[in-house]
């Protein structure tokens, strides 16, 4: 058995962090599936970007550019078209697990990162237009976009929460999810409504790189990650969970994200193997996907208590490193790094389409 089946036997779910038309034209996705035990997959600006950067998008964009009057409808066109061929390789999974598993993920525009009422719009917008029962809206767990995840699932919008960084932002996400399902049992509504929590794990180790000593390399990562498991655990062992899950409300899945490795000195699949947990997700480029199925490892999964974390996190406090503070740096980066994205795409459609059409 692969390294790769034997974690999807051991109860953690592997996501494909890619799309593109080609890959799915040459059946790139479905080999996944079939062997490598891949059961979902998220996409976000830059991978499209490359994409269309390629050439993979460009009689598609020829074909539908004259029937979009903006560069961001024309790209939400093409994206909506690819994940909904997606959606439906994975429904197979999505049904086997009665829609536990299974999702494909379509993000809103980063440049609504900090207005809530607009996430909300444009996530309701995307939801109708994808129209896939097996879809995920990705919506940024900031300070504005919690409430927005509240209303959106409310609404019975499965959510992808995206740009979270800590133990702390996971537990935000997660009560901003619970409030949203709470309102639909209130409601008499079904209250199970998918949706997943994304924690950004390398960036963790590649921002204190130049800071710490060669002992404390590549260990901060996975000590976060720790702590954010252990808050987890609490949070599905809960009063508030479990008295939901009584009303038929299911758990938001922790999902490990950002999992290529950085350091070329490190193992390649570092944030595999030491993230390798049940009832979780880890989604991975296809590179990260191919190592860890060539040659990875599985060992002891991740311990629910994460008592250990703390040893490794005060190491890092003497340090110098103030996790805490650090997380919102990160989460404030990452938003402006996919409002880079964003733009960079949008351009590259544009010019794409002037010079083809």
């Amino acid at each position: 058995m692969t390294a790769t089946q034997t974690l999807h036997e051991r109860g953690q779910s592997l996501w494909l962090d890619n799309i593109t038309r080609g890959m799915l034209d040459r059946g790139v996705v479905q080999r996944y599936i079939d062997t490598y035990a891949i059961t979902g997959l998220t996409s976000n600006p830059s991978i499209f970007d490359k994409a269309i950067e390629s050439g993979d998008y460009d009689e598609a964009i020829a074909a539908a550019a004259p029937k979009f009057a903006s560069d961001e409808d024309l790209f939400f066109a093409l994206a909506i078209e690819d994940l909904q061929r997606a959606a439906d390789e994975f429904l197979p999974v999505h049904e086997r697990t009665d829609g536990v598993d299974g999702w494909v993920s379509l993000e809103v525009s980063p440049l609504l990162a900090y207005d809530t009422a607009a996430t909300i719009a444009a996530a309701k917008s995307l939801h109708e237009r994808a129209a896939r029962a097996n879809l995920l809206i990705k919506i940024p767990g900031t300070r504005e976009g919690l409430p927005a995840i509240t209303e959106v699932v409310a609404s019975g919008i499965p959510v992808n929460v995206t740009l979270l960084f800590s133990a702390d932002h996971y537990a935000a996400a997660a009560r901003a999810y619970l409030d949203g399902v709470q309102q639909r049992v209130e409601r008499g509504l079904d209250p199970a409504v998918g949706s997943v929590a994304s924690v950004f794990m390398s960036r963790w180790d590649a921002a204190v790189a130049d800071q710490v000593s060669a002992q404390l390399k590549d260990q901060l990562g996975l000590a976060v990650g720790l702590d954010t498991y252990r808050a987890y655990r609490s949070f599905m062992d809960s009063d508030d969970m479990q008295r939901l899950e009584n009303a038929g409300a299911r758990v938001q899945r922790l999902l490990w994200a950002s999992t290529r490795t950085k350091d070329p000195a490190a193992s390649d699949t570092l944030y595999v193997h030491g993230l390798a947990a049940p009832f979780t997700i880890n989604t991975m480029p296809d590179a990260t996907l191919e190592a860890f199925h060539d040659h990875g490892r599985v060992g002891e999964m991740m311990p629910a208590d994460g008592d250990e974390c703390d040893l490794m996190l005060r190491r890092f406090a003497d340090a110098g490193v103030d996790v805490g503070a650090l997380a919102a740096r990160l989460q404030e980066e990452g938003a402006k790094s996919f409002v880079s994205a964003w733009k960079d795409l949008l351009g590259r459609i544009a010019a794409q389409r002037a010079s083809l059409t």
